[in-house]
Order: structure tokens, then sequence, then C-alpha cells
């Protein structure tokens, strides 16, 4: 086992992930087992490092020093000044011996230059931003000011090498010029190499590897379970419902209607309609690109429906075989998740997720082991995480809404099917009228695409979240419109905290320097993003959950009170969102450091104000 170079305590320079960008640090820890220095920059955020990407604070002077004093000017002085008076240089040859030293020389030159860059960097850094606080931090970490940001630049190795020539000697054959040059392009591709090999996934999540075996499991008889508890007559808690027949819940014709769904709204993703746009850069520094047609193929959905019900199809077919649809849809959910993870065994090791490249079989193919998975153009994940399920999620609330006026003999359908119906849509038009927003999300840019995303967007969503209305069909409740315009009023309030604030936040981590968010305050961080401490984000942490939450509670009101069974949904989101809320926490307290504890003082609600 190699022994640790650099003791706990001991001030170094840090590379910062990313970059070519040298910060002075401190070791606190070592890991053995890793070989990762846990190191803390002076705004109090940890990152761990390799050794490769720590240095010596003299080392940067000394190499400095040494490059300066080997520069070629200097070098053909004093060879100048060693010749013979009486010999011209252009006759003299060198030995063998000399031969070699030269080009041993030349390399380390090259290297030596190479390592000396990012202190240069960084001194010109600081002296631009005309400061001695650490990245540029200004003194009043409430001002709008955009200094912090850090620059990075990437290098090319093509670009590398002749940058470096004008240091290197020129030696006078040219086999022996191509060959340093090939050795000086092999040093700069394999540090380029090793800089893009993402770190194991050490803290694992949902109860690690035995907690997520236990979910692929618990998932699926959690969306049945309560399917079958709405079709009882009595949805209580302790009637617990009758198994059906194994035969009964898989139907060939329901899963090709299935498949059939799921492809047409895959060729509506594919027209080339609306914008493309990019996404957050990604750890090797990329930005994919995404087309925002989301609410195109909504309309091209609606008409599809409405010519269905033109030529007399019976949508309440998805009510009479809902279980069929659910079974189906989790069949498709884990067949994707088995494609899924055996691609993602032959992707490069950048492409990875930071959180589902642990190593273990079974928690990799929950979390998801591939971030962006993608058949040429066509992203999985991103096209999973709004289409089939967001918009089917409508469609079985229109086919519940059909099928409630059919069972019962309605000329229209009841106030609270209406509400339901209404809320619910208002939801999904707006999530698909604002898709660009979702490229923002930690599903997008931190969890990969595994059992856990795809039976989500496929099966959880379209059967869970429409247990309102599955639930109304076959226990209709009676509002008055006193009541309902009360309900409305409610998911009005959440609706308008949900909206304002994910626009408030999405617009700053767009563009910062916009005019029109000139108002608000923000405090600085080491990675150059900011954290608003004004408006709805100066108001709790998660102002966004607090108004999804109210939402849902709107969504169940309509249901009455007398099962717990509609409220389900709210339940299950608190639950959801509290447990988001502290993965969020985790990872904004090891991104930021200090700044998010500033945060957290100035912001001491996380969801609830004055209670959570």
């Amino acid at each position: 086992m190699p022994s640790r170079k650099y003791a706990d305590g001991e001030v170094v320079m840090g590379r910062w992930p990313g970059s070519v960008l040298y910060y002075e640090v401190q070791v606190t820890s070592y890991d053995d087992v890793a070989h990762l220095y846990t190191v803390k920059y002076k705004d109090g955020t940890e990152l761990a490092l390799k050794e490769s990407d720590i240095r010596s604070q003299s080392s940067f002077k000394h190499r400095k020093s040494q490059s300066s004093s080997s520069s070629p000017s200097r070098r053909s002085t004093s060879r100048s000044r060693s010749r013979s008076p009486g010999r011209p240089g252009r006759g003299r040859r060198r030995s063998s011996s000399q031969s070699r030293e030269h080009k041993d020389d030349k390399k380390k030159t090259i290297q030596e230059t190479s390592l000396a860059l990012p202190a240069v960097l960084i001194l010109f850094k600081l002296s631009e931003n005309n400061t001695k606080r650490y990245n540029g931090e200004p003194e009043n970490t409430e001002k709008n000011d955009t200094s912090c940001i850090i620059l990075e630049q990437k290098l090319k190795p093509d670009l590398e090498v002749k940058h470096f020539e004008q240091y290197s000697l020129r030696s006078r054959k040219d086999e022996k010029k191509k060959e340093e040059m090939y050795s000086e392009k092999k040093i700069f591709t394999t540090v380029k190499t090793i800089e893009k090999a993402p770190s194991k996934t050490k803290e694992l999540e949902f109860g690690g590897r035995i907690g997520t075996f236990m979910l692929i499991f618990l998932l699926p008889a959690t969306v049945f379970y309560l399917l079958l508890m709405c079709k009882q007559d009595d949805p209580s808690l302790m009637n617990f419902p009758p198994l059906p027949a194994l035969e009964s819940l898989w139907e060939a014709k329901v899963f090709g209607i299935f498949l059939l769904w799921f492809f047409l709204q895959a060729l509506f993703y594919l027209l080339p309609i609306g914008k493309v746009v990019e996404g957050l850069p990604l750890s090797n520094g990329k930005k994919l690109q995404y087309r925002i047609n989301g609410f195109y193929a909504f309309i091209f959905t609606a008409a599809a429906i409405g010519i269905l019900l033109y030529f007399q199809f019976e949508l309440h077919y998805l009510y009479d075989h809902f279980m069929q649809f659910a079974v189906s849809a989790a069949a498709f959910s884990l067949a994707l998740s088995i494609f899924l993870y055996v691609r993602s065994l032959k992707a490069p090791e950048e492409e990875l997720a930071p959180g589902g490249n642990s190593g273990y079989f079974i928690y990799d193919f929950f979390t998801g082991h591939e971030l962006n998975p993608r058949i040429g153009s066509f992203d999985l994940k991103y096209f999973c995480e709004l289409r089939p399920g967001l918009i089917g999620w409508v469609v079985i609330n229109l086919a519940m809404l059909l099928a409630e006026m059919k069972i019962h003999n309605l000329s229209m359908p009841s106030l609270s099917m209406i509400l339901v119906n209404s809320f619910q849509l208002l939801y999904v038009v707006d999530a698909l009228w604002n898709e660009e927003a979702v490229l923002t999300t930690m599903d997008i840019t931190h969890d990969g695409f595994g059992f856990m995303l795809a039976f989500g967007d496929l099966v959880w969503v379209p059967f869970v979240y429409s247990l309102q209305a599955f639930y109304l069909v076959g226990h209709p409740t009676v509002i008055s419109w006193p009541v309902a315009a009360a309900i409305t009023i409610v998911n009005c309030i959440g609706y308008y905290i949900f909206r304002s604030a994910n626009s408030q936040k999405n617009n700053f981590r767009r563009n910062p320097s916009d005019p029109k968010l000139a108002n608000l305050k923000f405090i600085p961080t080491a990675t150059g993003k900011g954290l608003l401490i004004t408006g709805w984000w100066g108001f709790v942490r998660h102002p966004n959950y607090l108004g999804d939450i109210i939402m849902a509670l709107a969504w169940s009101l309509p249901c009455g009170f007398n099962h717990i069974l509609p409220y389900f949904y709210v339940i299950y989101f608190i639950c959801l969102l509290v447990h988001r809320e502290a993965r969020d926490e985790h990872h904004c307290k090891q991104k930021y450091g200090l700044a998010w504890e500033r945060y957290c003082q100035r912001v001491p609600y996380r969801i609830f104000p004055y209670i959570y």
C-alpha cells in the first residue's frame, strides 16, 4: 500500500475539480482504501482529491524559477559562452550521452512549465478581481456581484503542445523532433483521461443495498394495493382487498395498447418542432442538447384523443382494465431498467451517474448507473420524465371522468371530478409549458436513469397521481359551490407559490446578471453560483416544495373525509419532499461549504415556515 505524502493539517495547493486552477487548502483526512485526500478550502468547501491534484506550496515557486531559468534564451546564451573562442558552434556535435540528457531536459522543461501554468492563472485571477478574499468573494455577500465566478479553461492537447514548443530545445534531427512531440502529446492525453474518471459512489441512499432491493418489490406492491383498495366498497386500511387471479392481471391487448402509447409519444418527441436548448454543464464540461416540444406533444395527443372520441371510441376502457394497464406499465419499466443497466456497463466512465456508481449491482440498477442514456439524439431519461407518464396522467383522468358519467348515468361530471381534473390538468400543462425548467432538476443533473426513475415515470406518476379521480368513480362525493370555491383558492395559492418560486430560481440559474433580477440578493459561493436570500427563497429554503404540498392537499379535498385513501398522495408527497430536502441539504452542504451554513442561518426554515 503506498504511503501518504501529505499529513493531516498540512496546508497545500489543491486543484479545483474540472479546472486548471489551484487554491490553498488544508488536508483534513486521508482514505487508505480509495487513496483520496479530504481537503478543506478557505470558504469551508470540503472535497476529496487525488494525490496528483495536490501540490506543495513551495513547488509552485520552485518550478516557476526552474522554468524561467531554463528558458531557451538563457540556455542559448550559456551555450554560446561555453564555446571555445576559435571554434565555430555550427560544426560541433553532441555525444550520445549529451543528446539523451538534452532530450530528458526538454521533457522536464515541458512538464515543469505545464505545472507552473495553474499558479500563473491563479495570480492573474486574483489580480483581476482586486481582492485578497478567497475566490474573489466580495465583503458584502448580499450584493448582486458576479466577481466570484470561476472561469474554467480547458486546454486541448494539440494546442498545449504548440504552446510549449517555444520552451523546448529543438533537435537538429527531424525524427527526434517528431518523437519528442509525440511524447509530449502522450503526457497531456494521459493527464486528461485521469481527470475525467469519476470516483465511486461512497454514500449510499435509500437504505443502501438492502433498502433498494426491498424498494424494487415494495413500490409495485404499493401501486397494486392502492388500485385494489379503490375498487373496494369500503376502502378502509383495515379492510384488506382479496388478491385477484394472476391470469386476470395480464392481457396482451392491453400491453399492445400501452406499447402503442409509448411509441406514439416517442414519435411526437422526435418531431423537428420546438427550440433546441443546452442543459447544464456535465462533470466533463460538455452540454447536451434537448428539444423542447413537450407542449406540442400534448396538443397532438389531445387532437388524437378528440378524434377517437369523435368516432365513439370508449375511453372508459382504461377504467375497466386499469389494473392490467398498471401491470403492463410495470413489466415494461422493468424491461427498460434491465436494458438501461446492461448498456451502462459499456458506457464511458465520465457518462456514469455520480450517485449510481457504487459498484453494487442492486444499488446501481435501482438508482441508475448511466446519467444520460441516449440512442443517437434520443434522450431516454428526459423523454420518460415528462412524456408518457405525465401526459398519460391527464388521459387517465379524462377516462375516469367519462367512466363516472357512464356508471352513474350522469349528464355531466360531478363537481368533485371537475375540480380534480382541472387542478391536475393545470399542473401538467404548466410542467410542459415550462419544460426547459426540468433540465435544472436533480433528476436530470444528478440521478441516473434506472429502475427508480423508470418505474416512477411510467407507473407511479400516471397510476398513483390519478388516484383521486379513480377513487371518485367508485365513491362519488358531493360538495357545494362554496366549498368548491374555497378548495380552488387553496389550489391557486399553492400554484402561485410553486410557479413563482420555480421561475425565480430558473431565471437566476440561467442568467444571474439579468437586469430584471437586479433586486435579488444572494450569497456567492466558491463554485461561482449564488444562493438566493430574497424573494420566496429568502422565506423558506424550498418554497417550490411548499407550493407543491399545498396543491396536493387541494387535489385530495374534493374527495371528502370519509376515507384516508385519497389522501395517500399528499401524505406520500410530504414524505417524498422531506426526504428529497434532506438529500438536497446533504449535497449542498458538501458543494457550498461555509456559504451553505451562512445561507441556513439566514433562512432557517426548510419547507414549512415557523414549523420545519
